[in-house]
């Protein structure tokens, strides 16, 4: 029995479509502006997102890193989510690397309101840090992979454009977020500044990103990116898999979704478990185990023994994600061995696969 990795969609492995995309690429000195692959790379990625020009980054942390020093300065103020992946998840880099003040905006399931967005921005006062830019993320990871409506997001970004700051959009998943809100990926960035794309999650590359903006704003990222030690290359090896992932794994994130909505009601249906299924909106599955009355830690556990992988979100919830290694059997199998666990049944641990 082999062990089934439900952690998240980071945890896909290139296909083999996409190790000869990688081995055929041609290549360059991408510092000299010279590697034909990332060239084409960001020239698709640009277009993709109806912005002048992209810019490949090693990570999704490099890239909203890159984006917000290239929007602000040492002491200069962002509106921010304090459960967005900018905050939570990047170990402070937007105040330790970056210099800038974070302004917390708490968000509510992972839905910022406009009119509290508004009453953050000060007014400019001697003892205040300058107001710069608002933060965003679609989707939005720590509300369960939610999906900020379209009216919502644009309505976030009138607030800030009304009062003087740009509006940069963490959009590690924006894909997700278009195809689950029926919208272009344009639709999203009409509004924004810039914004970061995560190649690993759901397009399936071994690593990278994407940031996008106005040609003067990619100059001032690309020279962030340098300061930060992202001077590549032959980085076409890099942009080869993103340009298979752009042209071949974006629209099968539907499929990511529909296997998380059954994941979702299925698990839902078992006893001790719950899961709120008004926020299943794209391909994360949280799980409220508090009813078996183990801890998350002791959950996780169980979990694993039985062959199923997940991550933690203590104190009552682990996640599931699907990801493109995982088909309709997954889904079945995987609830087979929870639903064993519950059961308080033992099952025979494999050896760990991404399916």
């Amino acid at each position: 029995m082999l062990t089934i990795n439900m952690r998240s969609d980071t945890q896909t492995l290139p296909t083999r479509a996409m190790r000869e995309a990688i081995f055929n690429a041609p290549l360059g000195d991408d510092t000299y502006g010279e590697d034909p692959t990332v060239k084409e790379f960001e020239a698709l990625a640009a277009e993709m997102t109806g912005m002048e020009a992209a810019l490949l980054v090693l990570s999704g942390n490099m890239g909203n890193l890159v984006c917000l020093m290239a929007h602000g300065g040492h002491g200069d103020e962002v509106i921010i989510d304090p459960d967005s992946h900018i905050y939570y998840y990047e170990v402070g880099g937007l105040a330790n690397i970056a210099g800038l003040m974070p302004m917390p905006v708490p968000s509510h399931a992972g839905m910022l309101d406009p009119k509290e967005v508004s009453a953050a921005i000060r007014a400019p006062n001697l003892h205040y840090p300058t107001p710069k830019l608002l933060c965003l993320e679609n989707t939005h990871n720590r509300s369960g992979g939610r999906v900020v409506p379209l009216d919502l997001h644009r309505d976030l970004c009138q607030v800030a454009k009304g009062r003087g700051l740009a509006v940069h959009l963490d959009g590690a998943r924006i894909f997700n977020a278009a195809i689950a809100a029926g919208v272009e990926v344009t639709e999203y960035t009409a509004n924004v500044d810039s914004i970061q794309v995560c190649l690993t999650k759901g397009l399936g590359c071994p690593l990278g990103s994407f940031v996008a903006g106005s040609r003067e704003f990619i100059a001032r990222a690309d020279r962030a990116r340098k300061r930060l030690g992202g001077g590549m290359r032959q980085a076409g090896i890099i942009a080869a898999a993103g340009l298979y992932a752009l042209k071949n794994n974006v629209n099968r994130l539907a499929d990511d979704h529909r296997r998380a909505r059954v994941l979702a009601e299925r698990l839902n249906d078992l006893p001790n478990l719950s899961v709120d299924l008004r926020y299943v909106e794209s391909n994360m599955v949280y799980v409220d185990h508090s009813a078996t009355g183990k801890s998350t830690a002791e959950f996780t556990k169980l979990l694993r023994e039985a062959g199923v992988i997940v991550s933690t979100r203590p104190p009552r919830q682990v996640r599931l994600c699907t990801n493109l290694h995982h088909d309709d059997a997954t889904i079945d199998e995987v609830v087979e061995r929870v639903a064993a666990v519950v059961r308080g049944e033992r099952v025979h641990k494999g050896e760990p696969t991404c399916a």
